[in-house]
């Protein structure tokens, strides 16, 4: 079983959720997070006054899937999440780690009929 962790840009969650559940994906935790990498914000005009924006919206998906589909649900995401032509920055990173155990609350059941 295997964690996997996208941090992509807010307006592209629709296309990300769209592709994986046409794969069958359907367990998907999305929250709403800030934070910067090699984007490092921007600057911005309020009355006047120039500020910077360190830490920028993004949404970080988390999603609990057999081994034997990581590489196509890291791909779906890679390409749903990628900004048109080349990319660009800030685009997002996807995280895969490995998930020692699972179990559901409501029935007890443990590993992967779990997920």
């Amino acid at each position: 079983m295997k964690m996997i962790i996208a941090i992509i840009k807010p307006f592209k969650l629709d296309n990300v959720i769209e592709a994986l559940s046409d794969i069958g994906v359907s367990g998907i935790t999305a929250t709403e997070v800030k934070g910067f990498g090699r984007q490092k914000g921007h600057t911005e005009l309020y009355r006047g006054a120039e500020y910077t924006v360190d830490f920028l919206p993004k949404v970080k998906l988390e999603i609990a899937i057999a081994a034997n589909q990581v590489d196509g649900v890291v791909e779906i995401i890679r390409v749903a999440a990628k900004s048109e032509g080349e990319g660009k920055i800030g685009d997002g990173k996807i995280f895969v780690s490995s998930l020692d155990q699972v179990f559901r609350i409501r029935t007890g059941e443990i590993g992967s009929v779990a997920l």
